[in-house]
């Protein structure tokens, strides 16, 4: 085979440091937009970015050349750049880690959902319930202790 050929889909999610509030509405259009655009420049794809105030998730598009921590560094990096600079949110700060979950192609369209409807289902349920959520669907062991930092 001459070529390589790769799907690597994951759900990404991380929060802002501690869970602030620190994204308001009225940024996260432009946020959002501004994450697709960074993973353009770095050779992925966000399918979808959304999220609410204090944390965000990307349906990503991984190439093989492209390490998942590579990839967390230049998203976390660029857009706490943008947040401070742009947005102009001084105090801008993303948590230190991240979850990324692998998914397949028959998962996509109930991500995209899901992710698009960020705001109304966090109406019911916390980011700490909805990650320790995420975590056991994926069958990831955890200490209730440290997994929100």
């Amino acid at each position: 085979m001459s070529h390589t050929y790769c799907s690597v889909l994951l759900h990404c999610v991380f929060s802002t440091k501690e869970r602030r509030k620190t994204i308001p509405v009225e940024i996260q259009p432009r946020l959002w937009a501004y994450l697709g655009g960074v993973t353009r420049e770095h050779g992925m794809t966000a399918l979808s970015v959304g999220g609410t105030e204090d944390h965000l998730h990307i349906l990503l598009s991984l190439p093989p050349t492209k390490a998942l921590s590579d990839a967390m560094r230049e998203i976390k990096a660029a857009s706490s750049w943008w947040m401070r600079h742009v947005a102009e949110q001084q105090s801008f700060e993303w948590q230190e880690g991240y979850g990324a979950f692998s998914i397949g192609q028959s998962q996509v369209s109930a991500l995209l959902g899901y992710i698009a409807n960020q705001e109304a289902h966090h109406r019911t349920l916390s980011f700490e319930q909805e990650f320790k959520t995420i975590l056991e669907k994926y069958q990831i062991g955890y200490d209730p202790r440290y997994v929100l930092g």
